[in-house]
């Protein structure tokens, strides 16, 4: 069962433009990762600093690896200085 995550996240004002670079460098180490099907990084038009992964992923367990990875918990441990707010929905397709 393919897992769909969808990952919201504001900057701290003024942190913009290294959240992205963060983000960024996330998207090169998870695309190689055992399981990733598609980790899209999006820009919100007309507001900087609000960013939007979309992923699939072939099981949650793949996702649990992911998760547990030396780069996301890197980013993990400077998130609070960099991300204002952040959410992250899991859906799986239905249709």
């Amino acid at each position: 069962m393919t897992v769909t995550v969808v990952a919201e996240m504001l900057a701290k004002a003024g942190r913009e433009a290294e959240l992205r670079r963060e983000l960024l460098d996330m998207v090169e180490k998870t695309r190689v990762e055992e399981g990733c099907i598609q980790y899209d990084l999006h820009e919100a038009i007309g507001e900087p600093g609000r960013f939007v992964f979309y992923e699939n992923w072939t099981s949650e367990q793949t996702l649990k690896a992911h998760s547990e990875s030396a780069h996301l918990k890197a980013f993990g441990a400077k998130a609070s200085e960099l991300v204002d707010e952040r959410r992250v929905l899991r859906y799986t397709r239905i249709a």
